[in-house]
């Protein structure tokens, strides 16, 4: 009876408009909520235990973490086919979560399916639309002004299908994911690639396009293939200048921003006790940028502890229960194994342009000048999804506090993102807000800015060479700041603090003096912050709008005139005939990420009207024809155009064309656009000598066919100027190979191979036009 009383106590605390810190006091297998939010949703850890104990009787061999929960959310375990990095898996995660750019289209998606409510619990998280510009108050109210059409769609299309929503200002989705939603043994997907922060309280948690968001939100298995697990054994401890950070840094100059692709990065050992909670989300968050489905921890008391700072007690509670479901079991074999000793290793600073060309800090000033970098730091950023903790901001506030000491501020210019209203609110209690500001600091609104490319710049000019440094996951070319000189390096808050008080890549302060205010030479020393704060967290401003327990009345307005939104038409079907002459739109040289086939920055505003965002398509892509970006032959009239014009002209003229690529191509960003816009102009196949995993994945959603290369020396036989044909779509089966016959302007042809990774129901997306079309085929069937 007390704990029914109890649990009655806290609902009621919970279903009021703020959160309350409750200590509750926990029998055994007592129901606990996923989430203070959802009341009425509730852990379901015996059906996880029960779905690994039939896996487990099956495979006969100790499990991996990753495999537990995986395995532990299977739609059907009992005949489930399992085989790391060859079958598909159909799982039922427990929950979604979906940022303001993505969400559009994920929710457009969503109405076109004609259902009334998401089957699992789900958010929209208001972060990615909110330019940098002044300041925290005055950029968050002038995004409310420019956004208002975007923000009171996503508000009423989450009202109306029982989407939690959280405001603009609310803060970056994957914090409050890991301050609200993430737990141990959860599974969440994500419209967002950093999604994997999660994984720092044991959550697999994977980032995904929002056509896959709009299947879960159906109550559609999601197919995932069987991911590898690949064990990164941490021994040692942190100390020193030595951060979490450094960890994935490390980790991504050994597996490169592809060795991670198609799985699991599982963090194990003895050093994983040193990491606090939010430091592990750092490691896990990052871990897109190699390319892994995802990364996690094993369930330890760091998640404990953040758990019950965070107001989670109770779900603290339950886990320590189910434990043995939490953590990886004895003997269990990995892929691929590797090992970092954290008492040996430096501090490191990764970049330009690439995330996982790793230096150590030592090192970076050096390298620069012999690879004629910019050593002089224009501008130090901290703050992200990655790196925006009270740990994070504690540190970097302990390096400015030593220089405040001595008289000096930063060198640099200085931004700080906070990662949540809760964070911001914190920090400014706490006082390391006004430390941060005092250094030369300008804190920026709880949202993504600059990391995105959200960021009006005026100290230079536009093909102005120049070096910034930040603590954020990515550093494309032209990311931060659409500028493709800008040489941008990825490192711990604290370095970045360090370097922009120094003002130069060649300052290492491990080793190095500064020259105080009264000419004489101090060393920084090591920063030392606690994970969390001695005192509740301060939830700041109320941000979270609740879904009413009946949407169905609730209107959704979409204009038809609008240049923000625009509701979907159905891709057409396959014909049941092969593509025959196609032509080739670009044939791309390099590195192509998602920023090069959708850019972000300025064309944000345009997620949720999939013509007008189509303007972007292939923008930032270079053409092996002749070394441009956005400037390609159109085959029919021969003479050089924008990318999506010359898209725009083939579709006009009834003409379907494929794009050629290169390795890993549409590697970074979960966006779905890089997959809708080829679709919506008229393309109908990518071939690449291989591609990221989530981009593959959107590509088959929406009707097209992803296809690589058999013989990877094969992507030398095409060029600009010729025409293709997709043969043997009628026999189209898993496994089997396509076969490509090349067709030159002098008439010579040529054939080879293409391979695919196909199962039998993405080729049915295939032969319906997409996913969603699908989707309504089975639902019309049913009915």
């Amino acid at each position: 009876v007390p704990v029914l009383i109890l649990s009655f106590f806290q609902q009621v605390l919970n279903s009021g408009v703020r959160r309350y810190h409750v200590a509750p006091v926990l029998c055994q297998r007592a129901k606990v909520a996923m989430s203070h939010f959802e009341p009425n949703e509730y852990i379901n850890y015996e059906k996880l235990e029960k779905n690994i104990s039939i896996v487990r009787k099956r495979l006969d061999r100790p499990l991996t973490l990753s495999e537990k929960i995986v395995y532990g959310h299977l739609d059907d375990p009992t005949k489930q086919e399992i085989e790391r990095g060859k079958t598909y898996l159909r799982l039922r995660p427990d929950r979604v979560a979906m940022q303001d750019a993505t969400a559009q289209m994920a929710m457009l998606q969503f109405i076109s399916s004609g259902l009334p409510k998401v089957a699992v619990p789900s958010t929209i998280h208001c972060d990615h639309l909110i330019e940098a510009q002044s300041g925290g108050e005055k950029d968050l109210q002038r995004a409310k002004d420019i956004n208002q059409e975007v923000y009171n769609f996503l508000s009423t299309a989450g009202a109306k299908y029982g989407v939690g929503f959280w405001k603009p200002g609310s803060g970056i989705i994957h914090q409050i994911i890991l301050e609200n939603y993430s737990y141990p043994g959860v599974m969440l997907i994500g419209t967002d690639s950093h999604t994997p922060n999660g994984g720092g309280l044991g959550g697999i948690c994977i980032g995904v396009g929002g056509a896959d968001a709009v299947d879960v939100m159906a109550g559609i298995p999601w197919e995932l293939k069987c991911p590898k697990v690949i064990g990164v054994k941490l021994t040692g401890k942190l100390s020193g200048w030595t951060s979490p950070k450094d960890v994935i840094l490390k980790v991504a100059g050994i597996l490169t921003v592809k060795g991670g692709t198609g799985a699991i990065i599982e963090y194990h050992g003895p050093g994983v006790d040193s990491i606090s909670c939010t430091g592990m989300a750092t490691i896990c968050n990052m871990g897109a940028e190699i390319g892994a489905t995802t990364s996690i921890f094993p369930y330890n008391e760091r998640m404990k502890k953040y758990l019950g700072k965070t107001g989670r007690a109770d779900i603290a509670a339950l886990a320590d229960e189910f434990k043995q479901h939490l953590v990886p079991d004895s003997g269990c074999q990995y892929d691929q194994v590797i090992e970092i000793n954290l008492s040996e290793l430096k501090p490191h600073i990764n970049g330009p342009f690439t995330p996982d060309l790793a230096h150590p800090v030592s090192d970076i000033g050096a390298v620069a000048e012999k690879e004629g970098w910019p050593v002089d730091i224009r501008v130090g950023l901290i703050g992200s999804c990655t790196n925006s903790s009270y740990e994070d901001m504690g540190r970097s506030a302990a390096v400015a506090k030593q220089a405040l000491a001595h008289g000096l501020k930063c060198k640099s210019k200085f931004t700080i993102t906070p990662g949540s209203e809760q964070i911001r609110a914190t920090i400014e209690r706490d006082g390391y807000a006004k430390i941060l500001r005092e250094v030369g600091g300008l804190v920026l609104a709880n949202a993504c800015g600059p990391c995105i490319g959200q960021w009006d710049r005026k100290d230079i000019k536009k093909g102005e060479k120049n070096t910034i440094v930040t603590s954020y996951n990515r550093n494309f070319t032209g990311r931060n700041d659409a500028n493709p000189e800008t040489h941008a390096f990825v490192t711990s808050p604290e370095i970045v603090t360090a370097l922009s008080i120094a003002g130069t890549l060649k300052f290492n302060p491990e080793t190095d003096y500064l020259t105080g205010a009264d000419g004489k030479k101090f060393k920084l020393e090591a920063p030392d912050a606690d994970e969390l704060p001695n005192l509740e967290f301060d939830p700041g401003q109320d941000t979270y709008q609740y879904p009413p327990k009946d949407g169905s009345g609730q209107h959704v307005d979409v204009s038809p005139t609008s240049q923000r939104l625009q509701l979907l038409e159905p891709f057409d079907k396959w014909d049941g005939k092969d593509l025959e002459d196609m032509l080739i739109l670009i044939k791309v040289k390099g590195k192509c990420t998602t920023d090069h086939i959708s850019a972000a920055g300025p064309w944000l505003k345009f997620r949720g009207h999939l013509d007008n965002i189509s303007n972007n398509l292939l923008i930032g892509a270079i053409n092996v024809e002749n070394g441009k970006a956005n400037s390609v032959r159109n085959a029919l009239t021969q003479e050089f155009g924008p990318v999506p014009d010359t898209a725009r002209y083939y579709k006009k003229m009834g003409v379907k064309w494929a794009v050629i690529g290169d390795e890993n191509y549409g590697e970074g960003s979960s966006r779905e656009h890089a997959a809708l816009e080829p679709r919506h102009l008229g393309g109908r196949v990518i071939i690449t000598k291989s591609f990221a995993r989530i981009h593959e994945t959107n590509l088959k959603k929406q009707g097209l066919l992803p296809l690589t290369f058999a013989d990877p020396a094969d992507y030398n036989k095409i060029h600009p100027v010729d025409k293709l044909s997709i043969v043997g779509l009628k026999d189209f089966a898993p496994g089997k190979p396509l076969k490509c016959i090349i067709k030159h302007p002098n008439g010579s042809q040529e054939t080879i191979m293409l391979n695919h990774t196909f199962n039998e129901s993405q080729i049915e997306w295939f032969q319906a036009g997409s996913a969603l079309n699908r989707m309504k085929e089975l639902q019309q069937k049913s009915s």
